[in-house]
């Protein structure tokens, strides 16, 4: 675990000086404000929205940004130059080790992005609104957290042993496919199907992509099954409440979080360097 945590030391200092994570950070900032200061706009009023509207405006923008961010940056970060990967994983210390550490750095220079922006409109919404709804805010917060863990995994496994822009074009199809076209063609095929098998095709589709996962977790903390979709509905009256629901959510989520570190620690360790 030293070597692993020395590993996650170097990879946070590189990666916080990065300018893109930089500039995420402070777009992520300005973003998180600006929907926490515009939130009244399309009603007619002004001022600043409350945790709770903050956070379903933000829920979205989290799952579009977050999981293109996390892919970006981490195989930026984890896709050396030959040289330097060679270098690198030459060192007496377990390969596996190496990558663990490197992914809890880019991690971390994350978490720290989002922190900012989290906590600049946190600041200013406490400051104009008061504390209702910080629980539902603090939900999205972790659930931003845990797109990252995810993503940042993906992006080691398509990153070992690779070039860095065949990776980064990878990560981009990885990316389009889980915010973007998995939720299209779940929802055609569901539309061509009786409504038993299309329920079946929905419920499967949110347990298999954690974009859907993430968001069916969160909505349902923050605003019940008001904003739910048909997923969704489907998916909570299969598990018959939110109890069950957030059981497999977890158990969904935690086998993304873990499946693409396995693996790619797998393949890190049969790649030729």
């Amino acid at each position: 675990m030293s070597a692993a945590l020395l590993c996650a030391r170097q990879e946070l200092r590189l990666a916080v000086r990065s300018r893109w994570t930089q500039t995420f950070a402070v777009v992520f900032a300005a973003l998180a404000l600006a929907v926490a200061a515009s939130g009244y706009v399309l009603s007619g009023g002004h001022g600043v929205q409350d945790f709770a509207r903050t956070a379903a405006s933000l829920a979205e923008l989290v799952l579009l940004l977050v999981p293109l961010t996390a892919l970006v940056i981490g195989v930026l970060a984890l896709c050396p130059d030959r040289g330097a990967g060679e270098l690198l994983f030459s060192q007496p210390v377990p390969r596996s080790t190496i990558l663990l550490g490197q992914i809890l750095g880019v991690f971390g220079s994350l978490a720290a992005a989002q922190a900012l922006g989290f906590g600049a409109a946190g600041l200013v919404i406490f400051n104009q609104s008061g504390e209702e709804g910080l629980s539902g805010f603090l939900i999205l917060v972790l659930s931003a957290l845990v797109l990252t863990a995810v993503f940042v995994g993906i992006a080691a496994l398509v990153s070992v042993g690779g070039r860095r822009a065949r990776a980064l074009a990878l990560s981009l199809v990885v990316w389009f496919v889980a915010v973007v076209l998995f939720d299209v063609l779940a929802l055609g095929l569901a539309s061509l199907l009786p409504s038993g098998p299309a329920s079946r095709v929905l419920i499967v589709g949110v347990l298999l992509n954690p974009v859907d996962a993430v968001r069916t977790g969160a909505l349902l903390a923050i605003e019940g099954t008001a904003a739910f979709g048909p997923a969704s509905l489907a998916f909570l009256r299969f598990t018959h409440g939110p109890a069950g629901a957030a059981l497999l959510l977890g158990l969904s989520l935690l086998a993304w979080v873990g499946g693409p570190l396995a693996l790619a620690a797998l393949r890190l360790r049969r790649a030729d360097l």
